[in-house]
């Protein structure tokens, strides 16, 4: 065997086999078979179904009837509501289903008091139950005209894509434990004003949820876009790039450290991303540096909006004869958001992109918190890091430092230092790269990185912070 051959082959089992030299410990799995088999278990032909019952109410305009058992809103969140306790019975009423409403009046799109009622359905952690994960679709759909809560507006794709994807989720993960918990949301208002979200982050703040990420799917079941484009192998992730609570010292301190891209958010898409290139065969991941589309907004944004990192995933050539429109054919061209436009298989491949995203974050232990980093004016940078206690800490294996040049949008490097609560990079001068830190599983779950500073910061573990 040729010396460099040889080389490479040393190299590739130290890897294997790599142990820190300050404790010795074994390098955790890159990967979770488990999360090889959640991609499995998902199933265009059940997402399909719930499409088209989603479809045959006819109209889930948050306007519409709410009496009904066939027809409008209240027939549609009392059928999700529903499939939740079924999927529940199935895993030992591991779920916990819930509704969650205001009444909203005096709106421009919402005149009338009205009640937004949002369904809710939470997997509890075992280790560390008060920290969530979420994914959320929207219940409502409409036509032209946002008033109209009486005429056809089956909302195929627009939303019935993303709630079917958060069913299935929710059947797919239900069938395995987690340290940490998982919200499956179906929000509504969504069309009118963002009411839902902005309703159930409300309510998360107040019965201190943590919630680390929401995963909201607007739209994951088209693949021609009005740009002509054909296209089932990419997805879109969109995230706020400064976190929307910053404060004027926060700012400050960014301004003279840097983080303008990696605020929780920001790296939650980048986890994603890395979660497609590891498990889900011909998906490609665009990172949109944009809070949401231009000058358009989604359900990502009320949990933005009170400091609960969010990101919006969806198809990537949107097509928009067939969003908000009334159902009709103008010159030969068909407008309406009606179920022809869905590609099932392409819905189930970005439902499993939720699935395999949810499923390591909820299996990672705490993420790091009060990430800080130091090195000015020499020739290393440190970076230190809270470990968690107690049982939410029981799967934890060690941390993981990455680092990447400023110029570069992705994470490049990464190092497992085992389970420690600081790192020193030497001969890496600070003013060149950015840094970050994940906590990482005995069987290998990652969070997703935490860039040090509140420029970063996922929040700690205040409310469940437990000693030995």
């Amino acid at each position: 065997m040729p010396s460099y051959l040889k080389r490479m082959a040393i190299a590739a089992t130290g890897l294997a086999f790599a142990v820190t030299a300050s404790n010795a410990q074994m390098v955790p799995p890159g990967e979770l078979p488990m999360i090889h088999q959640l991609v499995k278990d998902v199933s265009s032909e059940r997402i399909e179904t719930d499409i088209r019952k989603l479809v045959s109410f006819g109209t889930r305009h948050t306007l519409s009837d709410t009496k009904s058992e066939t027809r409008g809103i209240g027939a549609a969140r009392r059928w999700i509501f529903s499939e939740f306790e079924k999927i529940s019975a199935e895993c030992g009423n591991c779920l916990e289903v819930m509704y969650i409403g205001d009444t909203i009046s005096g709106e421009r799109r919402i005149p009338e008091p009205t009640e937004v009622v949002s369904v809710i359905a939470i997997q509890r952690g075992s280790l560390d139950g008060e920290r969530y994960v979420a994914m959320s679709g929207d219940i409502d759909s409409r036509i032209s005209d946002p008033l109209n809560g009486v005429d056809e507006s089956p909302g195929a794709n627009d939303n019935a894509s993303g709630m079917a994807g958060v069913i299935e989720a929710a059947r797919v993960l239900s069938k395995h434990k987690f340290a940490g918990s998982i919200i499956y949301m179906g929000l509504s208002g969504e069309e009118q004003g963002l009411f839902g979200g902005q309703i159930v982050a409300k309510h998360a703040l107040a019965n201190d949820w943590r919630i680390k990420a929401v995963l909201n799917n607007d739209m994951i079941g088209n693949i021609t876009g009005i740009d002509g484009v054909t296209d089932n192998t990419t997805a879109r992730v969109f995230s706020e790039g400064t976190r929307d609570v910053e404060t004027p010292e926060e700012a400050r301190m960014r301004r003279f450290s840097g983080g303008e891209v990696d605020s929780p958010s920001r790296n939650i898409a980048r986890f994603i991303d890395r979660q497609a290139d590891k498990y889900i065969p011909n998906l490609d991941v665009m990172v949109v540096y944009r809070l949401d589309r231009f000058g358009r907004g989604g359900h990502h944004r009320p949990f933005n909006a009170v400091g609960i990192p969010g990101v919006r995933i969806m198809e990537t050539h949107e097509h928009y004869d067939r969003q908000h429109q009334d159902i009709r054919v103008e010159d030969g061209r068909e407008y309406g958001d009606v179920i022809e436009g869905v590609n099932f298989e392409y819905a189930a491949k970005l439902t499993s992109l939720n699935i395999v995203s949810l499923a390591e974050m909820a299996a990672a232990p705490p993420f790091p918190a009060d990430v800080t980093l130091q090195g000015a004016v020499r020739a290393s940078a440190v970076i230190s890091w809270n470990k968690p206690t107690g049982q939410m800490a029981e799967n934890l294996a060690g941390y993981k430092v990455y680092w990447r040049y400023t110029d570069e949008p992705k994470w490049t490097y990464s190092k497992y230092v085992g389970d420690v609560d600081t790192y020193t990079f030497e001969n890496l001068v600070i003013d060149n790269y950015y840094f970050g830190v994940v906590a990482v599983a005995k069987d290998g779950a990652e969070s997703p990185v935490v860039f040090p500073g509140p420029m970063g910061s996922f929040g700690g573990y205040e409310v469940a912070k437990e000693t030995e």
